[in-house]
C-alpha cells in the first residue's frame, strides 16, 4: 500500500512560554502516537534552527516518539547535513535506530533562510557543496569500516579535522539506513541521490506540479544514466495539509482561515521567497493548482492520482499538526482520509520497498 507519513516542522508562537512550548512539544509526541494508531506508516520532524520553530533537537524528539510507539517509520524531514558535523550525526541517528528498532530514516537537506548561515557560518552558495562532502563522509562512517579522510580542499565551511581510522561505534540496527534527498529545485541534489543509489523527497510546497516534476523527470534521468533500474528509482512527494470532508464545500470553507493566516503570516515575515502561497490569485486558485490536500475525499484521491501520474510517487507527506484547526476536527478529517482515501490510493500507487535490519531486535528496546 501507499506510505503515508506526517511531517511536523514544530513551529510555536514567537512569544510562546516555557509552558506553550513544552505543550507544542508533547503535543508532537502525540501526534505520532496517533498516526500509528490510524494506521499510518511513519512520522517526521522537522529541523530548524530559528524561531519560531523549536525543532532544533530531532534525535531527543524522534528518541522520545520511539519509546512512545513500536511501529511507525522515524524521519527527520530535513537533517541539515550542511550545517552539521557528519561524526556527530552518525552517532546520534545510529543510537537512535537502536531505541526505535531500526526504524530510522533520513532525510537530508541545505535547508532555507539566511538564520542558519548566521548561526552556522555557512551562506546558500555554500551549503550544497558542504551538504555534498558531509553526506559523502556519513556513509562512510555507517560502512562499519575505519575511515580516514581529510577535509576538502577549497571548501572552508568543512570545520573539523582529518579522520584517521575511525570507527563510529555503534553502527546502526539497519544494514543501510535509508536516507532520503529532499529538494524542491536543486538537480545537484537528486544527482547525489542517483549516484548513491538513494530516494528523494519532493518537497512540493506552494509551487504549481511542473515546478517539481522537472526535478523528478531529471532525477529519474540521472538513476537511469548510471544504470539502474528506472522501476527501483524510489519517490516520495510532499501534500502539505490534508483536510477532508464529506462535502467539498464543507472542506473548503473548514480550512479557509487557515490559508489566510498562513498567507498573512508569510506576507508579514517578507521572506522574498519564490514560490509561497503569497503568489496565487486566490485560496480558490491554489486549492486548484497546489498541493495541499483540500476537499472531498474523492477530490483527493483525483489530486494525488494527478500527482502521481507526473511524479510516479510512491510515499506521501502530508501535514503532522492540525495547523490552526480544532484537534478533534482535524483528526476526524484524518481518520476519513484513512478510511475514504487511502485505500482508493492503494489501488494505483504500488508498495515503497522497506529497508533491512541488519539483526532482529528484541521488543525489549522498544518499551
Amino acid at each position: 500500500m501507499v506510505a503515508i507519513i506526517g511531517l511536523d516542522l514544530i513551529d510555536a508562537a514567537q512569544d510562546a512560554s516555557p509552558a506553550q512550548i513544552s505543550e507544542r512539544l508533547q503535543e508532537v509526541v502525540n501526534n505520532a502516537v496517533l498516526f500509528e494508531e490510524l494506521g499510518f506508516d511513519g512520522f517526521s520532524v522537522g529541523e530548524r534552527h530559528h524561531a519560531p520553530f523549536v525543532s532544533s533537537s530531532p534525535p531527543v524528539v524522534l528518541s522520545y516518539i520511539a519509546a512512545r510507539t513500536s511501529r511507525i517509520r522515524l524521519l527527520t524531514g530535513v537533517t541539515l547535513l550542511s550545517v552539521l558535523d557528519p561524526v556527530r550525526v552518525a552517532e546520534d541517528y545510529a543510537t537512535l535506530d537502536h531505541l526505535a528498532g531500526g526504524r530510522l530514516e533520513l532525510i537530508i537537506g541545505k535547508g532555507n533562510g539566511p538564520e542558519q548561515a548566521e548561526l552556522f557560518g555557512i551562506g546558500r552558495t555554500e551549503a550544497w557543496d558542504t551538504l555534498d562532502a558531509n553526506y559523502r563522509l556519513l556513509r562512510r562512517l555507517w560502512s562499519g569500516e575505519p575511515v580516514t579522510w581529510d577535509p576538502p580542499e577549497g571548501l572552508p565551511t568543512i570545520r573539523r579535522s582529518p579522520l584517521r581510522d575511525v570507527t563510529v561505534f555503534p553502527a546502526p540496527v539497519q544494514r543501510r539506513i535509508r536516507v532520503w534527498h529532499g529538494s524542491a529545485t536543486a538537480e545537484r541534489s537528486v544527482e547525489l541521490a542517483a549516484e548513491f543509489g538513494d530516494p528523494i523527497f519532493s518537497a512540493n510546497g506552494f509551487n504549481p506540479l511542473e515546478y517539481y516534476a522537472r526535478l523528478v523527470r531529471h532525477y529519474r534521468g540521472a538513476w537511469s544514466a548510471r544504470g539502474r533500474d528506472p522501476q527501483d528509482a524510489l519517490v516520495g512527494a510532499g501534500h502539505g495539509f490534508v483536510y477532508v470532508a464529506e462535502r467539498s464545500q464543507d472542506a473548503v470553507e473548514a480550512f479557509r482561515p487557515v490559508y489566510e493566516s498562513l498567507t498573512a503570516r508569510l506576507r508579514g515575515a517578507n521572506t522574498n521567497l519564490p514560490g509561497t502561497v503569497t503568489d496565487w490569485d486566490s485560496y480558490e486558485d491554489f486549492l486548484a493548482r497546489g498541493s495541499w490536500l483540500i476537499g472531498s475525499p474523492q477530490q483527493v484521491i483525483d489530486k494525488v492520482a494527478t500527482y502521481h501520474e507526473a511524479f510516479g510517487h510512491r510515499v506521501i507527506n502530508i501535514n503532522g499538526n492540525r495547523g490552526g484547526l480544532e484537534q478533534q476536527q482535524w483528526e476526524a478529517s484524518l481518520r476519513l482520509f484513512r478510511s475514504a482515501v487511502v485505500p482508493e490510493l492503494d489501488r494505483f500507487i504500488p508498495d515503497p520497498p522497506t529497508p533491512e535490519r541488519s539483526a532482529e531486535v528484541s521488543a525489549a528496546v522498544l518499551v
